[in-house]
């Protein structure tokens, strides 16, 4: 399970930060005197560090300065303030990410799981499967009853990334992210069309309504 350091001074958003995260798999660690963070953030030993920029005493853009001389834990910036400013400077000093409040959770919890695919980047099986297809991802295709097809980069990616969340709603945000991470940058239309011409391979092979569009929420491969 990995851990995540809340360095934030408000107690209601501090514990709703507590919660969030731990319903969604994380474990916690939340500073509450912010006299030495640095040190508590290093003895604490977290993956991730949420560390939010306005605190008494001090800010969270002189304390990731000075992390950083001593880690490279991967820190995403939590403030209220809205601006370019505070993006750029906590950018310099060696930020993973940004958010301003009020933050979106769903945004927050793809943050984090994009910074630890950066960081952590998966190594893929050569080969899976679903529901008697073969997805070969060294050489881009799926192959069903003997018949092997080559998809685009992205029809695969889309292909892989819900073969790998089988049984769950995947949003529209999530999926582009995705593909953001594998270096394609994936509008919404483009993402449509790719959705549309996998579907339509997945039919010549002679998989029926395998993805379904859940309105308002997303796709779900059945």
């Amino acid at each position: 399970m990995k851990k995540i350091a809340v360095v934030e001074d408000d107690r209601v958003l501090r514990k709703a930060l507590k919660s969030l995260l731990e319903e969604n798999g994380y474990g916690t660690c939340c500073l509450e005197d912010f006299s030495n963070v640095e040190e508590e953030i290093l003895r604490a030993g977290p993956d991730m560090v949420l560390l939010d920029i306005l605190l008494p005493g001090t800010n969270g853009q002189e304390i990731l300065r000075n992390l950083r001389q001593k880690s490279q834990i991967p820190v995403i910036m939590v403030t209220s303030r809205e601006g370019d400013m505070d993006q750029i400077l906590a950018m310099s000093y060696g930020a993973d990410d940004y958010i301003t409040k009020p933050y979106n959770p769903t945004l927050l919890l793809l943050k984090l799981e994009a910074v630890f695919r950066r960081i952590q980047p998966e190594t893929p099986q050569e080969e899976v499967t679903w529901g008697g297809i073969t997805l070969n991802l060294l050489r881009s295709t799926m192959t069903h009853e003997g018949e092997e097809r080559v998809l685009s980069k992205n029809e695969f990616s889309i292909f892989y990334y819900l073969v790998k969340n089988q049984g769950r709603i995947v949003s529209r945000d999530e999926l582009m992210d995705y593909l953001w991470d594998c270096n394609d940058f994936v509008d919404d239309n483009t993402l449509t069309v790719n959705i549309n011409r996998l579907r339509k391979k997945l039919e010549e092979a002679g998989i029926r309504n395998a993805i379904e569009t859940r309105r308002g929420q997303g796709y779900i491969l059945l």
